[in-house]
């Protein structure tokens, strides 16, 4: 690698690692002030989980000699024989796999003990997301090798994160007083500075998955932008015209909805399209949170509606919009002459959450049976700041 592009993927890693602290803040602020701690605790935490899972086995499994296609051999257990470049990639990579597992940590919010979420955790980072990276990254994985594309995460990262905080929501069950009082995020404030966070962190997120200071990172960092910004244009003109009032929480979560539904195609995709892209995820990402209360699923922070749904609608409408001008890696998508690419999209989508889904459920039992998934319901109550941690977020008197 030339020394530019080198120094890119060096900062590129350092804003991804930023996003994780980044959505602490997004989902610290959006739960009760009494769970703050609790929803810092389970993303910073994670940080140190996943870097040492994937230092030890993970890399080798997402990314090691390839075995039928569904999961790398051990040739790099413990990094032996990676250097050099094979390092930055690799510590690129670590960032992705960190990050994957904190989104989950929104849809249980409030109510999962905490020594579940760290062996949880350990598993989810050890079985699923290496196996799901494999597919979509790994040049002989069987998605990537059929012909199917992941930029920079639609499928490996928000599908497979999604679909997961689903399968562990359903084994946990809801809080207590769901549908039946209001449970306000406690500090928006707190929310739109880790909406900022992350915002920023997803330029290296996105264009840093070039992995090369050129064009397609400067096409990638571009639709970026413009995704998310018309994304969060098109959530608060939803809300505004469904509820009567624009929200500062609609503003951040559609902004994100964008940023999730560019990932899969941001270095594939004109910037024109990347504004069809976002107007499409602001819209549907708003309806999709709604669909809790109709199905009686408690996902606390709207991971389901927002990564999942905008991790699908990213993944398939890169069917559509693909431009083999804009990068050779891609075919044309259907709006431009294709078709099977797009009927690809399709099918990895489903496959994605076929298997992550069982998984992440198959594990959240064993979980619930070695540690048990839930605290008690008193403290459920007094809050997990103080339950589970001894500490409290805000501290106004002696």
């Amino acid at each position: 690698m030339s020394e530019g592009t080198i120094a890119w993927l060096l900062v590129s890693s350092a804003l991804v690692l930023f996003m994780t602290p980044g959505l602490a803040l997004f989902y610290g602020g959006m739960v009760r002030s009494k769970n703050v701690l609790n929803m810092l605790m389970k993303n910073f935490f994670t940080i140190s989980i996943v870097t040492v899972v994937w230092t030890v086995i993970g890399y080798t499994l997402a990314f090691g000699t390839d075995f039928g296609g569904l999961i790398g051999g051990l040739d790099f257990v413990a990094l032996r024989g990676v250097e050099g470049d094979g390092l930055l990639f690799m510590v690129f990579q670590m960032m992705f796999a960190i990050i994957t597992p904190a989104l989950i940590s929104g849809a249980v919010a409030e109510r999962m003990k905490f020594s579940a979420w760290v062996l949880f955790t350990t598993l989810w980072a050890l079985i699923v997301y290496p196996m799901v990276a494999h597919w979509g990254f790994a040049a002989e994985g069987w998605l990537f090798a059929w012909g199917v594309r992941d930029f920079a995460g639609g499928l490996v990262v928000h599908i497979n994160a999604g679909i997961a905080a689903l399968a562990l929501v359903f084994a946990l069950g809801p809080r207590r007083g769901f549908r039946a009082e209001v449970m306000r995020p406690h500090s928006l404030p707190l929310t739109l500075l880790g909406t900022g966070i992350l915002w920023f962190g997803w330029f290296g997120f996105n264009a840093g998955s070039a992995l090369a200071a050129d064009g397609i990172a400067i096409s990638a960092f571009v639709t970026t932008q413009i995704a998310a910004s018309v994304a969060a244009l098109g959530w608060v003109v939803a809300e505004w015209m469904k509820n009567g009032k624009p929200t500062t929480l609609g503003a951040a979560s559609g902004a994100v909805a964008g940023l999730v539904a560019i990932t899969p195609g941001a270095g594939f995709v004109s910037p024109m399209s990347a504004i069809a892209i976002g107007a499409i995820a602001g819209f549907l990402c708003f309806l999709a949170v709604s669909l809790k209360f109709r199905f009686g699923y408690d996902d606390s922070l709207d991971v389901v509606g927002v990564h999942l749904v905008g991790g699908i609608v990213g993944s398939v409408l890169l069917g559509v919009f693909a431009e083999s001008r804009i990068n050779t890696a891609v075919p044309d998508g259907l709006l431009f002459g294709g078709s099977d690419f797009f009927f690809k999209q399709v099918v990895a989508v489903l496959a994605v959450m076929a298997f992550t889904f069982i998984a992440s459920y198959l594990l959240a039992r064993i979980v619930k049976a070695i540690t048990g998934l839930r605290v008690e319901e008193n403290q459920e109550t007094e809050g997990l700041d103080i339950s589970l941690h001894e500490e409290r977020g805000y501290v106004f008197s002696e």
